[in-house]
């Protein structure tokens, strides 16, 4: 498999924002954070940071390092802890109960927000 065709396919997760410091768009990788891409345009910032993400894990794979698996493929179970001050879990269970839904269903909705 080449790297242009491994490229063209990758499941990576990419983002494009413009940076007021730099005065140019910049290219991220979200399973590189180390990562970015400078350049005038929305569409080079992407190109460039897909062209970076490509030479770097065709270096990775060369050297028998392990690739990041895409966010895209991950199975996730919809489940996780978030630890809150106590005062915080009480105003919660507080609208919870208030709104008639479970503090599940109100954290829910307030994250989905």
């Amino acid at each position: 498999m080449s790297w242009s065709m491994a490229l063209k396919n990758d499941r990576y997760t990419y983002r494009v924002t413009w940076s007021e410091e730099d005065e140019e768009y910049v290219g991220l990788c979200a399973e590189f954070p180390s990562l970015s891409r400078l350049a005038r345009t929305p569409e080079a910032a992407l190109r460039g940071i897909r062209k970076l993400v490509a030479d770097v894990a065709k270096d990775m794979k060369e050297n028998g390092k392990p690739l990041p698996e895409p966010i895209a493929s991950r199975r996730y179970s919809g489940k996780f802890m978030v630890r809150v001050p106590p005062e915080v879990h009480r105003q919660l269970a507080i609208q919870a109960a208030e709104a008639g839904v479970s503090l599940n269903r109100l954290a829910s909705s307030k994250l989905s927000q």
